[in-house]
């Protein structure tokens, strides 16, 4: 964040108050109050303060009751400012009043002002995350269309503004990134942005379905133009009518279905499979690929005049590694929204697994860092998510595969000790990747339910799961 931060010491002890001072100003813009009328106008006059340096005791008969009223003051006033809590009392209640009255942290006086420091700087880093994320929220014009793309770098301000000038264009976009980056949730956008965001939004997942069940997925069918098509269907298409479809993975079609979307583009009509009645729709299309379909073009497996149908306006999601400083804003708000989800205390990364994270090369993109940071909440038993809590590939731990390619120290290894490591942490990673639930993580391992209660068990993790598993 740009410009100086502004510090408040509330303390009615000239003496200490001058000695906190003193050891910030060099940092920090440092403004002092030895009441709670004086802390109240420096307050007003400063339209608030990042950070609060608060001591409880403001009063001459000792009680915290004047302290309380500038803390909840200062949460009205400005919510995010974070209070940092300074007290003689010996109390554990009052300590933890102050907590559930929106403290930050609390120190018990004496205190070493380098620690009071270190939470300052940390506190901080975590506001300007914060601030950040409802920046990024509140540009969104409308609607809350961007939802989880979110990113500060210049990388995604492109596509945001991109976004923004291709969303009321009736023209098809086609959006084009690795797996992961996220060029579903950049379709959802496009459509809220969208003067059809009151419509319907469909997705299909082309390379999900099988071959033979594309066509009429998109398109529908009659009454028995097939065995089992006991009734007619509308398909995708007329479902999204007035509205946006979005079909992902856009080059895994085959050269029939290519020809009628086709068709679809140019007239904005077709039939049903097994039918005669030609179906008129109003769609915006939106298309994905994490393929080049230029080669596909030229190797003869998709058609050049749809792919220039398709490309009008493309718009391209950078993978993650070409967008690291997007990483801390990803990871906190993945923290905040699993702990939610799973009715968990917050929790928050230490920066050495910050680190870890912003030098990974992230091959799955923001959709291996979500897992990452699941995984990483579910083995986690304090507050904190540390180094050892991430998998080995991220920590820059992971043993190269391939004949020759492994690396055994001088000393040599244990190897049992290496396969139950091994064991574990795919153990982790899968029941990360299925949120917990214990039969779905056994179906990415080929387990069955016996085994991977077994492992859970041999591991310690059978009480960290959710009710679920």
């Amino acid at each position: 964040m740009n410009g100086p931060r502004h510090i408040l010491i509330v303390e009615d002890d000239q003496q200490l108050r001058e000695q906190v001072y003193f050891a910030l100003k060099q940092e920090y813009e440092v403004a002092q109050a030895g009441s709670l009328d004086a802390a109240l106008a420096q307050l007003t006059a400063h339209c608030g303060a990042d950070v609060v340096l608060l001591d409880l005791q403001l009063s001459s008969n000792g009680t915290v009751d004047e302290g309380f009223a500038v803390l909840r003051e200062v949460k009205r006033q400005v919510s995010d400012t974070v209070v940092i809590v300074m007290t003689g009392d010996p109390h554990h209640e009052t300590r933890l009043r102050a907590i559930e009255e929106g403290a930050y942290d609390c120190f018990t006086k004496p205190f070493d002002i380098r620690d009071v420091k270190l939470v300052i700087a940390r506190s901080l880093e975590r506001l300007d995350l914060e601030r950040e994320n409802r920046r990024l929220r509140s540009e969104v014009i409308r609607t809350s269309s961007f939802q989880k793309l979110i990113g500060c770098s210049p990388a995604m301000t492109r596509v945001f503004d991109m976004i923004r000038r291709v969303a009321d264009s009736p023209a098809t976009v086609l959006l084009q990134g690795e797996s992961g980056t996220g060029k579903e949730l950049a379709a959802r956008a496009i459509h809220y942005q969208s003067a059809r965001r009151d419509e319907p939004f469909v997705p299909v997942h082309c390379s999900a379905l099988p071959e033979t069940l594309i066509e009429t997925e998109l398109f529908g069918h009659e009454k028995g133009a097939f065995t089992g098509a006991v009734a007619a269907r509308e398909g995708r298409f007329e479902m999204a009518h007035r509205g946006t479809l979005f079909l992902d993975e856009v080059g895994t079609l085959n050269l029939n279905v290519q020809t009628k979307l086709l068709r679809v583009l140019e007239e904005r009509q077709f039939e049903r499979v097994g039918g005669r009645k030609t179906i008129h729709v109003d769609v915006r299309l939106v298309a994905a690929t994490n393929e080049d379909l230029e080669t596909l073009v030229s190797s003869g497996r998709f058609r050049d005049d749809l792919f220039f149908r398709l490309n009008v306006l493309p718009i391209r999601l950078p993978p993650l590694r070409e967008r690291a400083d997007d990483i801390p804003l990803l990871a906190s708000g993945f923290v905040h929204s699993y702990c939610e989800r799973a009715k968990l205390p917050r929790k928050k990364i230490a920066p050495e697994a910050m680190q870890l994270m912003m030098s990974h090369a992230w091959k799955g993109n923001v959709r291996e860092l979500e897992n990452v940071i699941q995984r990483a909440i579910l083995m986690a038993d304090g507050d904190t998510l540390l180094p050892e809590h991430l998998p080995a590939q991220v920590r820059g731990s992971d043993v190269p595969g391939g004949p020759g390619q492994v690396v055994i120290p001088p000393d040599g290894l244990k190897m049992d000790e290496e396969i139950a490591r091994f064991e574990r942490e795919l153990l982790e990673s899968a029941l990360a990747q299925a949120g917990g639930v214990k039969t779905k993580a056994a179906k990415l391992l080929g387990l069955t339910k016996e085994q991977m209660k077994y492992l859970c068990r041999k591991y310690g993790v059978e009480r960290k799961l959710s009710p679920e598993g």
